[in-house]
């Protein structure tokens, strides 16, 4: 099982405003899609938090297309406007949905939103990290992070700078 982490974060480390916007993000530029495109071709389905999930439906446009999403929530979902969404609630620790994951054939998962990164990293979940930073000092909000038990070693396997000046990188997740 694989857990993958791709987001943008301020150049301070916060995912989003404290309210939980995401304003501050740039429009894609023309060529910032291929990577996206990738990285959705080598995973199988994607977990994400309950409010990951409605950031994403405030978007209008729904970004995974058929690709299995599962929302970390008890409460009833409102599905996308794509009629071929699939979109399902799922709940547990992060090792308990790996594993029903794993059984059901997912082996390569996106992990998304800050609550879910964090709990998925600390239970060591998460194998990759695929970080844009973007120029901008928010000063305050969501971080990425947030509050570790311990160090978590990491290898930068690749960083660039890309489109419109923003610079990713990429981390393998070594102990």
């Amino acid at each position: 099982m694989t857990g993958i982490v791709y987001i943008a974060t301020s150049l301070d480390g916060f995912i989003a405003r404290t309210d939980g916007s995401v304003d501050w993000l740039p429009e894609p530029a023309d060529d910032a899609g291929t990577d996206f495109a990738d990285l959705m071709d080598s995973v199988d389905a994607l977990v994400m938090g309950r409010k990951t999930y409605d950031t994403v439906l405030g978007f209008g446009v729904w970004p995974y297309g058929t690709k299995p999403v599962f929302v970390l929530t008890h409460r009833d979902l409102t599905p996308p406007d794509d009629p071929a969404a699939y979109v399902e609630s799922i709940a547990g620790s992060p090792a308990e949905i790996t594993a029903q994951l794993r059984e059901r054939g997912y082996n390569n998962l996106y992990i998304d939103g800050g609550s879910t990164i964090q709990a998925f990293l600390r239970a060591g979940e998460i194998h990759r990290l695929i970080i844009t930073r973007i120029p901008v000092l928010l000063g305050q909000g969501v971080s990425l992070f947030g509050e570790l038990e311990g160090d978590i070693q990491l290898t930068c396997l690749r960083s660039e700078k890309i489109a419109g000046g923003l610079e990713q990188a990429e981390y393998e997740v070594t102990g």
